[in-house]
């Protein structure tokens, strides 16, 4: 019987606290947070606020390209919306949001044009 006790006394001692704490089990969850937060969350937020900026940056002149794949020259502009040139007397009002980033094909008749 003794024999039963010590076991019983054994297993009640390590369940009860002597194990190391719940600190330990924290710290794998919170690691993993922790780096998911840096290679996600973080640089997301960085191109969020630049993509802000630039639709707050934008111009009458300025070649744009939309979610679509529009390519354009903006118009006329108001809090919302931005009327893109499409083609010679071709206008098209889009949603601000709608506009992604400057247009490449800016640079393109120059590339364009054979050298001598």
């Amino acid at each position: 019987m003794m024999f039963l006790g010590g076991v019983a006394h054994a297993m009640g001692s390590k369940g009860a606290g002597g194990g190391g704490g719940g600190l330990e089990v924290l710290a794998l969850p919170l690691l993993f947070f922790g780096i998911f937060y840096l290679l996600v969350f973080r640089p997301q937020q960085k191109q969020a606020k630049k993509l802000r900026e630039f639709l707050q940056n934008l111009k009458t002149g300025d070649r744009v390209v939309t979610t679509g794949g529009i390519h354009g020259e903006i118009t006329g502009m108001t809090d919302t919306t931005v009327t893109l040139e499409i083609a010679d007397r071709v206008r098209v009002k889009v949603t601000r949001t709608a506009v992604t980033g400057k247009s490449q094909d800016a640079a393109a008749p120059e590339a364009k044009t054979p050298k001598s």
